[in-house]
């Protein structure tokens, strides 16, 4: 069993930029697809962003797409979200998720994941 521990969060103003990072322990790092998912105030959580073990495929929804990059770090067992020109719309409590299924397919549904993170709040001020 992975645990996972998302940093990163924080205030930022529109425009700005925020790294999110989630850390694995308890588990074999590179075993894992991994993803990025978010929830605003009110809102399901959705899916952002996702990477296959090796890191050599990713996919990022088309409402950031371009201005956020997922990447994975498997020596460090750790998975990186990239945000850049970030948008108000973008304030969430954002979540880091393992899959121990699939070793390249992208996984978009949030109850196909079998472990989560804690999560880490990204605030974006106008």
């Amino acid at each position: 069993q992975v645990h996972l521990v998302e940093s990163g969060g924080g205030l930022v103003q529109a425009g700005g930029s925020l790294r999110l990072s989630c850390a694995a322990s308890g588990g074999t790092f590179n075993g894992y697809c991994m993803g990025w998912f978010r929830q605003a105030p009110g809102k399901e959580r959705e899916f952002v962003a996702g990477i296959s073990r090796s890191g050599g495929i990713t996919y990022v929804v088309d409402s950031v797409k371009g201005r956020f990059t997922i990447s994975r770090d498997n020596p460090k067992n750790t998975v990186y979200l990239q945000m850049n020109s970030l948008k108000p719309e973008d304030t969430a409590v954002y979540y880091c998720a393992a899959d121990r299924h699939y070793a390249s397919t992208i996984l978009t549904v949030e109850r196909q994941y079998d472990y989560w993170g804690q999560g880490t709040q990204v605030t974006v001020s106008l």
